[in-house]
């Protein structure tokens, strides 16, 4: 009886350890998630209207050629995947890994037998499960450790020079859409070539007559590429502030679950001890009992 005492004794122990450890890690959390929030709530609209102004040049009629928005037959497809570097966030990074290999093995699965499928991995978790069977990129693996426009770009510039040069026919981002701490949208976006508007059925004709400061030429040539750059980055954003919601809110259940295995922890002990003094006491009056007779 005495054994199991100190063993339910020293459950309780480890459960509260391990409770406070989750406490922290939320708060911790939560605090990354604030930043990362303001963030990309921050940088969306600014993202969207970009993305507006990129599809309204690609579908415009012009004798410009843009390289990025050039269709190819898709022999050799990059798959851009976003996880985070660390766990403990629930789901979130299998949710993507899912995606991702659903992707890879629908969409393109002739590619995939040809072997002319690579995943460029952003993110430790994401890298660390397709390297045991796919042709992985781990050039940007860490783009976590330090978040800024400048890294992210650098990513962004070898993919978009790969697309170029034809190392790539297609490229797709798999990341994490953030909408709230409890919730995450898991996208495949494509990524290269630049997607053109298709006009709606019953839209009438338009005609985007702008008139360009400097040359349209110019402003192609320095404005899409950043344009570019600037959704990689969002993309980046999005599922760092996705990450720790998720993060945050897998330790808040996680702490919860610690207070009902301690209530449940804390029953079985004061009624092994009520047991072992009823007992005690038992014994005590049987062998005062017996010294009586």
């Amino acid at each position: 009886m005495a054994g199991q005492l100190k063993e339910v004794r020293n459950r309780i122990k480890s459960v509260m350890s391990t409770q406070q450890i989750t406490k922290a890690m939320k708060m911790v959390s939560a605090a990354k998630l604030r930043k990362a929030q303001d963030r990309i709530v921050q940088m969306r609209p600014y993202s969207n209207k970009l993305s507006e102004m990129l599809q309204n040049i690609v579908s415009g009629e012009s004798d410009v050629q843009i390289s990025y928005a050039a269709e190819r037959q898709v022999n050799k497809v990059l798959v851009v995947l976003v996880t985070s570097d660390r766990g403990l966030c629930g789901g979130f990074n299998a949710n993507l890994i899912k995606t991702a290999r659903i992707l890879v093995t629908t969409q393109y699965a002739e590619q995939l037998k040809k072997g002319n499928v690579e995943i460029m991995c952003i993110g430790k978790k994401g890298a660390d499960f397709f390297r045991k069977a796919y042709k992985v990129n781990t050039d940007f693996v860490g783009l976590f450790s330090q978040i800024s426009f400048e890294n992210v770009s650098r990513g962004a510039e070898k993919v978009m020079q790969g697309f170029v040069t034809g190392e790539y026919d297609k490229v797709d981002i798999v990341y994490s859409q953030f909408k709230n701490a409890a919730n995450q949208n898991f996208v495949v976006e494509p990524f290269l070539p630049i997607a053109k508007q298709k006009p709606a059925a019953n839209a009438k004709a338009t005609n985007n007559d702008f008139i360009y400061q400097p040359s349209k030429e110019t402003l192609i040539v320095e404005l899409v590429p950043k344009i570019l750059k600037t959704q990689f980055f969002k993309c980046v954003l999005d599922t760092n502030a996705s990450e720790h919601g998720a993060r945050m809110t897998a330790m808040d259940k996680a702490s919860e679950n610690a207070n009902e295995l301690l209530k449940s922890l804390r029953l079985s002990y004061n009624r092994a001890r009520q047991a072992a003094i009823t007992t005690e006491l038992t014994e005590i009056v049987s062998g005062a009992a017996a010294l009586e007779n």
